[in-house]
């Protein structure tokens, strides 16, 4: 019986305390990529202490609630096309 919960960008904005709705995500996304490969998403200069210690917690439990959502964010500030043509955020 699978009992972790599944959370989608949204949930994560708003655990994270940030801006929550499609276009503010999309927004910080366009603000803040591409990351470089070599950094981790929980290094990146734009996280406060709280946000990183949420992030690294989450990402460690490997069957965490919280990593798939997480891994799709850090999909999200990588390189990629044009954030209108994300699929992951059609429907965040």
């Amino acid at each position: 019986m699978d009992t972790t919960t599944h959370h989608d960008l949204p949930d994560l904005f708003l655990q994270l305390g940030l801006p929550s709705s499609p276009a503010e995500i999309k927004a910080f996304v366009r603000q803040h990529r591409p990351l470089p490969q070599t950094l981790n998403l929980s290094e990146a200069p734009f996280w406060n202490a709280s946000q990183v210690a949420f992030i690294r917690e989450q990402w460690h439990q490997d069957d965490g609630d919280w990593c798939g959502v997480i891994d799709q964010l850090n999909a999200l500030l990588r390189e990629h096309p044009d954030v209108a043509e994300l699929e992951q955020l059609a429907d965040a």
